[in-house]
């Protein structure tokens, strides 16, 4: 392939790549948590305002703006929507949930209409069955975050469009089997957080293009370096935050990981901060984990085993990182090691990168709706 081929090969890739992204629905969200005691299940179901209004639409006027005024005149139309899509009990014993009252919290991603219900079994389950369907039929990404309580215990749990109906035993679970429930929970968050994605890569991008050319081995270790920074301090501010010693408004958190994806990419044209990417991967690693904090926060913690909640989740974090990893890191040095790649490349794609990330950052601190997720 001839140089100008290749150069166009690459550019229409990127567009390709910039196009998904910018057009990429983010995977909803929703927060069920349940406490069993015997026969009778209290029950709260968080769903976010912008999905509900996507299914039954909630903004009357349609200014962009979601009042409390408009989702009140549709508290009849949100419960006969969502609560038919919850099903608790076998089949031929459900436990009918019975509304109790609507409220609107606010999460880290926004606003969300609060459900609070109870229910009562013909008998006290030893096992509940969970049938979720809530927006699959619409938004096949969307996933419900489960918080169970039952005896004193507390384990989590992912439905999604192809897990959606799930048994769960109500005493005698395993610590391993919670422990391998945060992990299954933080490697959803990673897969869906696509700011998490991209700084990762611009990351991986920049040690790629200044050391494939020496030898792939050097890359290689650079990249080791990239991705263990990035862990261990995203890993220390997302205990500091979980845990309440560290608290920053999610707004400023949200807005701050989209400027390091933009200083990242600028790093990677004309170096300002550090040749050493590693080094930019741990100075800006402490901001994500904030941002992973906030989901972790949305889910609630069981308290009587936090520290091994935090690491499950970390680690599930980390599992899906490698992952990314794994898959980018092989192309980007096959593609960096082309000499017609490193005169223009590099500048095309942390260019794109910088556009994304200044889209992000202004959308999340001026609400300009230049970007959909």
């Amino acid at each position: 392939m001839t140089q100008r081929g290749l150069r166009t090969l690459i550019v229409a890739l990127l567009l390709v790549l910039t196009h998904g992204i910018a057009e990429a629905h983010k995977p909803s969200d929703s927060y069920l948590k349940l406490d069993v005691d015997g026969a009778s299940i209290s029950g709260q179901w968080d769903i976010a305002l912008r999905d509900l209004d996507a299914a039954i639409g909630l903004d009357s006027n349609q200014d962009n703006a979601i009042t409390w005024g408009e989702v009140k005149a549709k508290h009849a139309e949100i419960a006969a929507y969502a609560l038919p899509r919850l099903a608790l009990g076998p089949a031929g014993a459900p436990c009918v949930p019975v509304l109790g009252g609507q409220l609107i919290d606010h999460h880290s991603d926004g606003a969300y209409a609060v459900l609070r219900f109870t229910a009562t079994c013909p008998a006290a389950p030893a096992i509940l069955d969970i049938n979720y369907q809530l927006f699959f039929d619409i938004d096949p990404q969307h996933c419900g975050l489960l918080n169970l309580s039952s005896q004193g215990e507390t384990r989590a749990a992912i439905f999604c469009a192809d897990a959606s109906a799930q048994q769960f035993p109500l005493s005698g679970q395993s610590k391993m089997a919670q422990f391998a429930d945060y992990i299954a929970h933080g490697a959803h968050h990673i897969w869906i957080g696509y700011d998490h994605i991209l700084f990762l890569i611009t990351l991986l991008l920049g040690t790629s293009f200044q050391t494939a050319q020496v030898s792939i081995r050097k890359a290689m270790t650079e990249s080791a370096k990239v991705i263990t920074a990035f862990t261990l301090s995203h890993s220390l501010t997302l205990g500091l935050a979980a845990t309440g010693f560290l608290r920053i408004p999610v707004s400023l958190a949200e807005s701050l990981i989209a400027a390091t994806i933009v200083a990242a990419a600028v790093n990677n044209i004309r170096p300002f901060l550090t040749r050493r990417i590693w080094l930019v991967a741990l100075f800006f690693g402490l901001v994500h984990g904030i941002g992973f904090a906030n989901v972790l926060t949305d889910l609630g913690l069981p308290q009587q085993s936090l520290l091994a909640a935090l690491l499950a989740f970390n680690i599930g974090v980390e599992a899906g990182q490698l992952v990314i990893a794994a898959v980018a890191l092989p192309l980007l040095l096959l593609v960096a090691r082309r000499p017609a790649v490193l005169a223009h490349g590099l500048v095309a794609a942390n260019g794109l990168i910088a556009v994304i990330g200044a889209a992000w950052f202004s959308d999340r601190v001026f609400d300009t709706g230049l970007m959909p997720f």
